[in-house]
Parts: structure tokens; C-alpha cells; sequence
């Protein structure tokens, strides 16, 4: 098929990854931050705008006066803001065909920040989740990412791979960061390159089409 990989195993994201997302990420990062300043956890001059969901979140819990009630709370605008975008969620191009070819002979997985049990109804519905390995969601992480702790959980699974072995494909930052901070490689998918860089997070290369992946193996 090809001269042998430089790569045994893939961790691929999710949204806007494998599947076009049409979860409104700007609309629940607004939602749980009007939730924590109703609790009074942030001051005014908050920088709202430098965080992700994920990171906002971590920041909340290291906030004084953030309950569990509060947690639950938070939680409780993530999962509705998921399901809704879940519904109808489509492939994005070309996933089909790269990961059958892929599955041949490379190891393949799944990181998202989204629960487990609606990753993997998205990817059955699709008609993809039978490629992966392993799928692993926010339930298997210590934190979210740019968190490494969901790499850690999935390389972990194969001792016998080296990190050098190991391919990280994502859309964001936080995907990038956390397998920066994995020492795993990182191939930005339809990326905001200004992001990566204005972030520090390196990438061995950008594509704008699945298909290209295949020039990277």
C-alpha cells in the first residue's frame, strides 16, 4: 500500500475533526460563564475571551466558592448544549475512506472533551465508531484538554508504542497543546494557525482535507 509508517497510532478529536459539529461552543462557553460570575467566582476583569470551555472550567474550580451544586450546574449547561449539537451531526469529507484505509495497519482512537456515551452514539450513527480501538471522553480524563491526561489515558492502553509512534490529529489549540505536552506529534486539521502559533503549539503540518493525512504517515 505504502512504505511503512513513521506512525503506529492515532488519536484523532472529534469535532470539527471527524464529524462537522454543529455544537454552538461560543453560545455554552457564555452560558457557564454567566453561570460563574452569578456565583460571583470571577472578577470583572476576567479574560473570557483567552478561554475554551475546558479552560474555563478548570479556572472555575479553582475558584473560591465553586460547590459541587455549582459543578453540577455547569455540567448540566455543557451536556444540554452537546446534545443539542449532536443531532444531525454529519462525517466531515473524506473520514470513511481514510479510516478504512488507516485501520489496515495503524492503531486508531479517539480523545474528545464531549461525554463518552454521546461520542460514541455519534460515531455508530455515522457508521465510523467500529475503526476505533478505543474511544475516550471527558470521563476518562483528570482534566479536559489542553489537559494531557486524556493522551496519558489512551497511550497508556499501548505500552508498546512510543510516544515518537504517536499522532495526534485535532482542529484546536487545546488538541495540539495537550499532545505538546504528551511529547507526541500534533497534525492540525482546518486550523486557525494564527491560534497555534499565538499559542506556542507546534504541528508538523496543516491540512485542509482528510485525504492529506495519508502524506504525513
Amino acid at each position: 500500500m505504502r512504505r511503512e509508517s513513521r506512525y503506529k497510532a492515532i488519536i484523532f478529536d472529534m469535532d470539527n475533526t471527524l464529524l462537522k459539529s454543529n455544537i454552538n461552543f461560543p453560545r455554552i462557553k457564555q452560558d457557564v460563564f454567566d453561570q460563574c460570575m452569578e456565583a460571583g467566582l470571577f472578577p470583572a476583569s476576567f479574560p473570557f475571551q483567552e478561554h475554551t470551555i475546558a479552560t474555563l472550567i478548570e479556572s472555575a474550580r479553582a475558584a473560591r466558592g465553586f460547590t459541587a451544586e455549582l459543578e453540577t450546574a455547569v455540567w448540566n449547561i455543557v451536556v444540554a448544549g452537546e446534545k443539542v449539537g449532536m443531532v444531525g451531526a454529519e462525517l466531515e469529507e473524506h473520514v470513511p475512506e481514510i479510516l478504512e484505509l488507516l485501520s489496515v495497519e495503524t492503531r486508531l482512537t479517539v480523545l474528545t472533551n464531549n461525554a463518552r456515551e454521546a461520542a460514541i452514539d455519534a460515531l455508530e450513527r455515522t457508521g465510523i465508531a467500529s475503526r476505533f480501538e478505543l474511544i475516550a471522553g471527558r470521563e476518562q480524563m483528570t482534566a479536559l484538554k489542553p489537559s494531557p491526561s486524556g493522551i496519558a489515558y489512551i497511550t497508556s492502553n499501548y505500552p508498546a508504542i512510543r510516544p515518537e509512534e504517536w499522532l495526534c490529529v485535532g482542529d484546536s489549540w487545546i488538541d495540539g497543546k495537550a499532545a505538546q505536552d504528551s511529547g507526541i506529534a500534533f497534525l492540525a486539521y482546518n486550523a486557525k494557525l494564527e491560534e497555534l502559533q499565538r499559542r506556542n503549539v507546534p504541528a508538523v503540518g496543516h491540512i485542509l482535507s482528510m485525504r492529506e493525512l495519508i502524506h504525513y504517515l
